[in-house]
């Protein structure tokens, strides 16, 4: 109870607080700057100036306070020793360069970025192109995205009883070696198989960012002009045809936003992997490692932090062009 009267109290806080900021600063702002007397045009082209950044500037000052001081202290932390206390200069990333588990960790990254967003792109196209097509389409779109209203961790929960092994012999209660045993085969310990435990992981996100991909590529096709694949139609070309070199050319940008979406999304996972494997059997990831780093046994600050760089330092080209080229679509 105790906690639900502070999370209830901290909404109306910040509800009440947002519209007494809004309200009380709009009246500041209109009595500085009278719109009435000799100056009553330039008072309200200033207003008019000043009055956005009444309203950005909370935010704006969140975000420094949450994202850009943050990376800073991240940034200096990692020139540092475990407990920040002496310079160590650049020690921590020359020691990321020799240690076997990030060298894992980064190969486990670089192969989560190739599978999972082409793979979760093509489902999320085909997904949109079928549901598009039938009668039930809507009842299937929202059957595909309902994944995305669960949590990672719930998501990783879930799948780790469907990949869940119980001795030879006993019940099994994973959906996989239930399937595996009522065909006659013999249960398997899916996640402590190494390299393809991986792709087991990757599943989990698949299932989730596929509905992700799906809506976004639905609303693109539904964007495609009629004529141009009437026109296709009238000149001979089949469905597949059709699809492949209409359709998918006109939303090829649509296509490159999706996909570059869930790469930033892959570059920072870490919830699966830490609720299913905790980053064993070869599975570890860069923000697993990090995290470990960071927060379990003898923290190292300065190691965690180097980690958190070298992450940031990967998401943030592939974030760079994604917005550039969602400019671009807009246009």
């Amino acid at each position: 109870m105790e906690q639900f009267l502070l999370a209830s109290g901290t909404i109306v806080a910040g509800v009440f607080g947002c519209v007494a900021w809004f309200w009380g600063s709009n009246m500041v702002l209109d009595l500085a700057l009278p719109a009435r007397g000799p100056r009553a045009g330039a008072n309200m082209q200033r207003a008019g100036a000043i009055r956005p950044w009444l309203f950005l500037g909370p935010a704006i000052l969140i975000l420094a306070v949450y994202l850009v001081y943050p990376v800073i202290n991240s940034a200096w932390r990692s020139l540092n020793d475990a407990d920040g206390t002496a310079f160590v200069g650049l020690k921590n990333y020359q020691w990321l360069m020799g240690d076997s588990k990030f060298h894992e960790s980064l190969g486990n990254n670089m192969l989560w970025l190739v599978t999972v967003p082409a793979l979760s792109t093509v489902f999320g196209l085909i997904a949109a192109q079928i549901t598009d097509r039938i009668r039930w389409g809507n009842f299937a779109k929202s059957m595909v995205f309902m994944p995305m209203a669960i949590s990672f961790v719930g998501a990783g929960v879930i799948w780790k009883f469907i990949y869940d092994f119980r001795g030879v012999g006993q019940e099994q209660i994973g959906l996989m070696n239930a399937i595996v045993v009522y065909f006659g085969g013999t249960p398997q310990t899916w996640l402590v198989t190494p390299f393809w435990n991986n792709f087991l992981l990757m599943a989990v996100l698949i299932w989730i960012q596929t509905g992700f991909a799906m809506v976004i590529l639905s609303a693109a096709l539904r964007g495609i002009p009629e004529e141009s694949i009437e026109a296709a139609i009238l000149d001979g070309a089949n469905p597949w045809q059709v699809f492949m070199r209409i359709k998918v050319p006109q939303i090829w940008g649509t296509i490159a936003v999706v996909w570059t979406t869930i790469t930033i999304t892959v570059l920072k996972i870490f919830d699966i992997v830490f609720v299913m494997t905790n980053g064993e059997w070869g599975t570890q990831v860069l923000a697993n490692l990090m995290y470990n780093w960071m927060f379990r046994g003898a923290p190292d600050y300065g190691r965690g932090s180097a980690i958190a760089i070298v992450i940031m330092a990967l998401v943030t080209p592939i974030m760079i062009w994604n917005i550039r080229n969602a400019r671009r679509e807009m246009r």
